[in-house]
């Protein structure tokens, strides 16, 4: 992910210099590369868009757990006295690669529970879970047969990717690939942070050969862990990676396993407009957009306090009542939330994280019948979010009237029942239908049910219609 305080931007305007300096300009690496079936045509095969029946199981889950984990973790976002690092703390840092090699003989998770991690994802409402496979320093956290940078070479030996799909598996939830484009370790990577250029020379460097690398990684996730619900890629700005080379990752990864489902992040730069965009879903990071993306499906990505990988100093967590909004925001909207975690480098979660997670589980387990399998609300203006499903809108109230009536702005389709989600016995509310040219609307009980945030369910004899 971006770090916090420094932009892709800041890399992408100084990434022609780079390639200069490399004596690679962008035409140079095109021809030079070869797809992953090893022909150079492979970069102009598209397979033809995704269905429906692929993105199923996606749009029913609505909630998922991302997870960033790996040396970085063992640092806790502190170097040289300063306290503001985190997942990119060794460019933001400027810790020479020798010196951050070394934190390979210092990762060993003994507290890692892969069981624990899922159960916890599970209990929260989460339906699938995706984890840093590798990041932007390259590390690997699965046994990466194409490089001794990876969990191979650790103390602790053995590989989490495997740990985490079969415990995946045991619960019940979609396994999802996390994997950085971008490599700040591989020697054919380019282009190289400013500040190591003196350190890390370029001479030799060939970014086809890291392709071919990148592409030998994904077909190990993809064929060693079994089904893989989604490949989200990240760390494609730079200009070195463009849209041919995102186009035949993206083509590479349905080869595998024809049902994967691939992010948007695996997109490369071009020199005119691109006709063709790559990816299944889009991802907007530490934002839900104002209206979702109508037609599009979509996921935002956001943290529970400021960083995304550990930071033992960052304390500025979300309460629970925000991180519930977020959520019903996202599904409001027709989109996915993906809720992160940054795990100590000892394998356990931060205890903030643990008790939010449980929080949210409690709510969920009450009201993720609203959030599973449905779609944007009908609304166009009203004093609540709302999702739709069938001939139900599910209706999430955080701001409790403290004088009734709830109106229910626009509706068209005259409502059968109303009841709260969090009541078993379904006890009617009372509805009032409205004088001709005023709204439809609800008398709720003096207290609110939920302290963050209480369903109403509105149930229609047929699809119900909402205008302006």
């Amino acid at each position: 992910m971006a770090a916090m305080d420094m932009s892709r931007r800041s890399f992408v305007q100084g990434s022609a210099a780079a390639l200069g300096a490399a004596g690679l300009p962008l035409p140079s690496l095109l021809s030079s590369y070869v797809g992953p079936l090893g022909r150079a045509d492979a970069v102009t095969r598209i397979l033809p868009p995704s269905g429906d029946e692929r993105m199923a199981w996606w749009r029913e889950a609505r909630f998922g757990m991302f997870i960033h984990w790996g040396l970085y973790s063992i640092l806790a976002g502190e170097w040289m006295g300063r306290t503001d690092h985190a997942e990119w703390i060794r460019n933001t840092a400027h810790i020479p690669l020798a010196e951050y090699d070394r934190l390979v003989g210092r990762f060993d998770p003994v507290k890692f529970d892969a069981d624990a991690w899922v159960g916890m994802a599970k209990d929260a409402g989460m339906k699938y879970v995706t984890i840093t496979s590798k990041h932007h320093d390259g590390f690997c956290l699965f046994d990466n047969r194409l490089t001794g940078f990876c969990i191979r070479s650790t103390p602790y030996r053995h590989d989490v990717m495997k740990l985490m799909a079969d415990a995946s598996r045991r619960a019940g939830l979609r396994q999802c690939w996390y994997h950085s484009i971008m490599d700040w370790h591989h020697p054919d990577y380019l282009p190289r942070r400013d500040w190591e250029a003196a350190t890390r020379p370029v001479d030799g460097a060939r970014y086809a050969r890291f392709v071919r690398y990148l592409h030998g990684s994904v077909e190990q996730l993809l064929k060693n862990y079994g089904d893989i619900g989604v490949m989200w890629f990240d760390g494609q700005w730079e200009q070195t990676w463009t849209h041919e080379m995102g186009r035949a990752l993206y083509q590479h990864c349905r080869q595998l396993q024809p049902s994967v489902i691939v992010n948007n992040r695996c997109e490369g730069w071009s020199q005119t407009p691109i006709t063709d965009p790559l990816g299944d879903f889009r991802t907007p990071e530490q934002e839900v957009p104002a209206t979702g993306w109508p037609g599009v499906d979509w996921e935002s990505c956001i943290t529970m306090n400021d960083n995304w990988g550990y930071n033992s100093h960052d304390t500025n967590f979300k309460s629970v009542a925000r991180l519930i909004g977020l959520l019903v925001e996202t599904a409001s909207k027709g989109g996915n939330l993906l809720l992160n975690i940054g795990p100590k480098s000892d394998g356990t979660f931060p205890d903030e994280s643990v008790e939010r997670l449980a929080a949210i589980g409690r709510w969920m387990k009450v009201n993720g019948d609203a959030i599973y399998g449905t779609t944007a609300s009908l609304f166009a203006a009203a004093p609540f979010r709302s999702t739709t499903k069938g001939n139900r809108i599910y209706l999430f109230v955080t701001d409790w009237p403290e004088v009734p009536p709830l109106a229910l702005p626009g509706l068209k389709t005259p409502v059968r029942s109303a009841y709260l989600l969090s009541d078993p016995a379904k006890t009617a509310l009372v509805l009032n239908a409205g004088e001709p040219g005023a709204p439809q609307s609800l008398i709720l009980p003096r207290n609110a049910p939920d302290p963050n945030c209480s369903v109403v369910v509105l149930e229609f004899d047929s699809v119900p219609a909402v205008g302006a």
